[in-house]
């Protein structure tokens, strides 16, 4: 039998139920989920779903990732709701594919571990598989392992096997959508330009999940830079921004006065700008100059290093740049940034 696998959670579970209900099946595996985005969250879920099928001995073939087919048969359908016709079309594309392969490996066949899902529609699956067992003559199996406390135990087995739980549907449009909603960033959707983990990122998750040590989860204010700028007489003089930089307002001008050798304040609300000598001092590095910090920044638990030892507190909001030099007369700062309150996930550990 052919499963197509959409994500650990609930596969594991629903790959356990189907051995135990077809004894005599040699199941394989087929990860086909092209609807996932960005590329980093379907590594994430895919590795995690390789974990889970090692573990019950079952092989696993991955699909095509067809992200911009997909996105040619959502056209339309963007603002579809959870359950609507987005949906639809996702279920037929996936298990059309899926059959596909059944049929080239000589399998009659065929299920999916969506049928696992508590937010998935059965209705809607089970008209996706009438429509594929028609069109490819394979076999749908129809099984609902949710009743008489399935759901609980999938999810209570998920947690104990440590899998990666993830908190949304898969594709852009539901995620935006769940985001907006909840007056919150599309944190999946956005990255460092250089590359720097943030917390809370898919690609913080993605680090996480290369070790099998058990996780935990953790509530915390999260952060995410917009813009930023300073300008002098329409030059702008280059700049990094530290985590948590939060000011009153998107532009301020004023000057800035060195009140310790490259350690200045800004003359209109707090903040706070220090040299590269500075900040290398202050985190032991060696950064030649602001291009090659730009271009390979530390941690962000570097950065917090920096904002306790100047401010004498994590929770601190002003405002911290690092320069080359610090500027002389009047400048402008444009600066905007969310703060918003989050989850992650971390290593259950506390030492």
């Amino acid at each position: 039998m052919l499963v197509h696998i959409c994500c650990s959670v609930d596969s594991h579970y629903f790959l356990q139920r189907l051995q135990e209900t077809f004894p005599q099946e040699s199941l394989v595996g087929f990860f086909y989920n092209p609807n996932i985005h960005p590329y980093e969250e379907y590594l994430l879920r895919l590795g995690d779903v390789r974990r889970s099928c090692q573990e019950l001995g079952i092989g696993l073939l991955e699909g095509e990732y067809a992200l911009e087919a997909w996105l040619e048969e959502a056209k339309g359908l963007e603002c579809e709701p959870e359950k609507g016709k987005r949906c639809e079309m996702c279920f037929t594309m996936r298990l059309n594919a899926s059959a596909q392969k059944a049929v080239e490996l000589g399998i009659k066949r065929i299920t999916t571990t969506l049928l696992m899902s508590p937010k998935k529609s059965l209705p809607q699956l089970e008209s996706a598989a009438k429509e594929v067992e028609r069109a490819f003559g394979v076999s749908f199996v129809s099984v609902d392992f949710r009743k008489g406390g399935g759901t609980q135990a999938q999810f209570a087995l998920a947690k104990e096997a440590g899998l990666y739980q993830q908190n949304y549907c898969g594709c852009v449009f539901a995620l935006t959508a769940q985001r907006e909603a909840q007056k919150k960033p599309c944190v999946e959707l956005t990255f460092s330009l250089a590359n720097q983990i943030q917390p809370g990122s898919i690609n913080e998750r993605l680090e996480l999940y290369e070790t099998s040590q058990p996780k935990r989860r953790q509530r915390f204010l999260n952060y995410r830079l917009n813009h930023a700028r300073v300008m002098q007489k329409e030059q702008v003089i280059p700049s990094y921004v530290l985590f948590y930089s939060l000011p009153s307002k998107p532009l301020l001008q004023g000057e800035w006065k060195e009140v310790e050798k490259g350690i200045a304040l800004f003359s209109k609300e707090p903040a706070l700008m220090l040299t590269l000598e500075v900040f290398n001092a202050l985190v032991a590095t060696q950064f030649q100059d602001l291009k090659q910090l730009l271009a390979s920044p530390v941690g962000v638990e570097k950065e917090l290093h920096v904002r306790q030892k100047l401010e004498g507190a994590l929770f601190s909001l002003t405002p911290i740049l690092v320069v080359e030099h610090i500027p002389q007369g009047k400048t402008t700062l444009s600066l905007e940034a969310t703060l918003f309150d989050d989850v992650r996930e971390l290593l259950a550990t506390f030492r």
